[in-house]
């Protein structure tokens, strides 16, 4: 399993997905990069972008389009309209007791989905608001399911692939179906996914969500970084 001292990949954990894993998702030019706006907004730039950088963002993105800088410290160009300002962590899996692979399995109510599910999906982030996701965003990994009868109630989803390290992203539940464990069981049954290739699981959360903090630390994920997500809109 990889190691902490590994974590520096974490620091452009964007960057580092596009250059690596999902790098058949990317679109680059220069030093910038981005995903395909089917899958994702998020974009990156060097550690130290100098403006040759941002102006192949720019041209990259087009004109008037989202830049979803995640938790890069970079600012751009003054001419750059900010769109958002988010306080948040990145938290990382410490492995508390182990992941617990046979409860994990065991979960007969857990199912993996497809590109069939995808308008449920969908649906489902329109009333839970999770974060972004897009008609392709399940391209990025395995996303894991509940349902309630013939509707999908709860999901969680895997995201960002840095070397050695999976983002854990895309939890949610149904309004009417909280409360029963859905997203315990399902954080589970990822973390034993991920752990058993090999990987190490990681999040992002708002600092200001204290639900989902505190359901994240009694899973073991440990805070690794104070971060700040920004977006903007190019020139």
């Amino acid at each position: 399993m990889t190691g902490l001292r590994d974590a520096v990949a974490l620091d452009d954990p964007v960057g580092e997905s596009l250059r690596e894993h999902h790098a058949h998702l990317a679109r680059r030019l220069g030093g910038a990069l981005t995903f395909v706006p089917e899958v994702a907004t998020f974009s990156a730039v060097p550690a130290e972008p100098d403006a040759a950088a941002w102006a192949d963002l720019a041209k990259l993105l087009g004109p008037g389009e989202f830049a979803d800088m995640f938790s890069c410290p970079a600012m751009p160009p003054p001419d750059w309209e900010p769109v958002f300002v988010l306080e948040g962590r990145q938290m990382i899996w410490t492995g508390h007791g182990g992941p617990d692979r046979s409860a994990a399995e065991s979960y007969s109510d857990v199912v993996e989905l497809g590109a069939e599910d995808v308008s449920e999906m969908l649906d489902l982030v329109e009333r839970t608001r999770p974060g972004p996701f897009r008609p392709r965003t399940h391209e990025l990994g395995t996303y894991l399911g509940i349902r309630d009868g013939d509707t999908l109630v709860a999901m969680v989803g895997e995201r960002l692939r840095p070397p050695g390290w999976t983002e854990i992203s895309a939890v949610c539940t149904a309004p009417k179906a909280r409360g029963r464990g859905h997203a315990v069981r399902l954080l589970r049954a990822h973390i034993a996914r991920i752990t058993a290739r090999g990987d190490r699981p990681f999040l992002h959360v708002a600092e200001a969500n204290s639900g989902a903090l505190a359901l994240y630390e009694r899973l073991g994920f440990d805070t690794r970084r104070h971060v700040t997500f920004r977006g903007f809109r190019t020139p």
